[in-house]
């Protein structure tokens, strides 16, 4: 599902992007260790911040990201090409990720999965382009956020079967993924480290 003016003004915005390096980024780090050696894997890139946090505090080698929105694919290129970062980007589908099976060294996920109406698709999906022993560092925004009615008036999200931390540590396990660990935010976010066994 595409993000709403008022997302995209809320996503791509130096605030957000502070948040995101300042913060989100080093949870993610002290949770799951830097990013394993090989190539990476953002999911809903947006406008690039999340590929340059994987790849400066993470460590990442190189990084593949990819968005379903064409603007976002359009602002993350620029971004990456002006600060000559080692990435590839393009247009796509966390539900049908154009890569063959068992590729990826890890897989990162900046709060995107909550946007599609069959999340589970997407964790089996991401499943699949990990590598065995793969890492997935997962950022997500909880049922408790998005059903928030001030949310829901500014946001477009899907509302049928929405998740809490539960339900996506279920969702990962049944996927096939290990969970090492967690941290949540007033039930409105948590963060998964999972791996692909």
């Amino acid at each position: 599902m595409l993000l709403n003016d008022v997302e995209k003004i809320m996503m791509n915005n130096p605030l957000r992007a502070a948040v995101q390096r300042q913060w989100e980024g080093r949870r993610l780090l002290r949770l799951g260790g830097e990013a394993p050696k090989g190539i990476v894997l953002e999911v809903g890139c947006g406008c690039g911040v999340g590929v340059e946090i994987i790849l400066d505090r993470l460590h990442a080698e190189r990084a593949h990201a990819f968005d379903l929105d064409p603007h976002m694919v359009t602002l993350a290129q620029k971004r990456l090409n002006r600060k000559n970062r080692p990435a590839y980007v393009w247009v796509g589908d966390v539900t049908r990720i154009p890569a063959p099976d068992a590729t990826y060294a890890a897989v990162f996920d900046f709060g995107i999965i909550h946007h599609v109406p069959n999340w589970r698709d997407a964790i089996t999906e991401i499943h699949r382009v990990l590598k065995p022993g793969g890492r997935f560092y997962v950022e997500e925004i909880m049922r408790r956020f998005v059903l928030n009615p001030i949310v829901r008036t500014l946001t477009v999200h899907p509302l049928e079967d929405r998740f809490d931390m539960p339900e996506f540590h279920a969702g990962l396990e049944q996927a096939g993924f290990t969970v090492t660990n967690t941290a949540k935010f007033l039930g409105w976010a948590a963060w998964f480290i999972a791996e692909k066994q």
